[in-house]
């Protein structure tokens, strides 16, 4: 397409490639542009979790609604992207982490996500297999997991057959204020974009792109050390996390056990992120301590990828407070993935429509001039 697109999208991750597909399915002109491929940043190399439970009330409402759309990603997108509902449980170290469970199930209720607080008995009856060190734990039987390979290139896939114009190879090297909206100049491609609204998803790249619109936030990056083991008989249902966050667990379909724990090492200017042997072994170690089953399997690989973070480890999502007819959404700090579809979803409505049925309002730019909020870690 030549001419004005109605929104143009910088950033192939999910939540970019889902803003595509649902201004698309509102009948706007798109087009969206990623230096790789889609997903190939920190929506596809991510832990797969699919989780409502264990976020910041600001994020709540947002979660809530993703969890609709993961539901129905089939009819969708033409896939479910290996989405199961496996329900996520988050476990207790002592009485401390369970009145902390149990304050977290009160907010959920509220947001009419139901979790079952289980004690020591309880765990040990349902779930054998773990270590009989917890002191109980919350579970949430609506979460799960997902292949985060395959979700937002399916997006995209969704976006372009609906005629979505998705330009991957692509690397901006300008973008700025025009008259009537936006233009954005590539490395590849002499003829300049021009859009009435911008949306920025460019993911651990997200600050840089707002600050040349004047938009000033921090944000460093992060790399979550990853592993994934041999194929398994079934053994662990849910997926599992920690109060703390010291270690996550899941097994897929096939049998493989993914889990993670520390960060590995990033470098956002060279587009490198590397795993750590040392964080590895301590992963794998904190791993047998949560399933003693876990013991004699064998480590395949680890990975990491670059990853946005704010300083309050909450994203910013929602209008620049200084550009009229930009939008952003960046620094989800490690835990963006369940939320990507309706992080689209709302970016399509506020670009085309001014605003959303979803409470986004704790996660405007704005809050930086503000005390900063504690996130929840999984």
């Amino acid at each position: 397409m030549t001419g004005v697109f109605d929104i143009a999208i910088i950033g192939g991750g999910l939540a970019g490639c889902s803003t595509a597909l649902h201004a698309r399915l509102k009948g706007a002109s798109v087009v969206l542009v990623e230096r790789g491929r889609c997903g190939a940043q920190a929506s596809g190399v991510n832990y797969g979790g699919v989780r409502q439970q264990g976020r910041h009330p600001a994020e709540l409402a947002l979660s809530r609604r993703s969890r609709a759309i993961w539901g129905s990603l089939k009819s969708l997108i033409g896939t479910d992207c290996e989405f199961t509902a496996t329900g996520h449980l988050k476990l207790a170290r002592n009485d401390d982490d369970m009145a902390e469970l149990i304050a977290h199930h009160l907010l959920l209720g509220a947001h009419g996500i139901h979790t079952l607080i289980l004690d020591a008995g309880d765990l040990n009856a349902r779930f054998p297999y773990l270590s009989n060190r917890y002191a109980g734990g919350s579970f949430c039987a609506e979460d799960g997991q997902a292949n985060p390979r395959l979700v937002a290139p399916a997006f995209a896939r969704a976006a372009r057959a609906l005629g979505a114009d998705i330009r991957e190879g692509c690397r901006v090297i300008g973008a700025d204020s025009c008259t009537g909206g936006f233009s954005i100049r590539l490395d590849n491609d002499p003829i300049v974009l021009t859009a009435r609204r911008l949306v920025n998803t460019a993911g651990a790249w997200g600050a840089a792109i707002a600050a040349q619109f004047g938009d000033h936030v921090d944000e460093t990056v992060m790399a979550p050390n990853m592993c994934v083991t041999e194929p398994i008989a079934p053994l662990i249902g849910p997926n599992l996390g920690i109060c703390g966050g010291g270690i996550y667990i899941r097994q897929t379909a096939h049998g493989s056990v993914i889990f993670g724990a520390g960060l590995g090492t990033a470098d956002r200017e060279r587009l490198r992120a590397r795993p750590l042997a040392e964080i590895t072994m301590e992963a794998a170690a904190a791993a047998v301590a949560m399933v003693p089953e876990l013991k004699n399997v064998l480590l395949l690989r680890s990975w990491t990828g670059i990853e946005g973070r704010l300083p309050d480890g909450l994203p910013v999502v929602g209008p620049s407070p200084t550009v009229d007819g930009l939008f952003h959404a960046f620094g989800f700090s490690g835990h963006g993935f369940q939320l990507g579809p309706a992080v689209g979803a709302v970016l399509a409505e506020l670009c085309l429509e001014g605003h959303s049925p979803t409470s986004i309002s704790g996660l405007a730019m704005t809050r930086f001039n503000q005390p900063p909020a504690t996130a929840v870690q999984s």
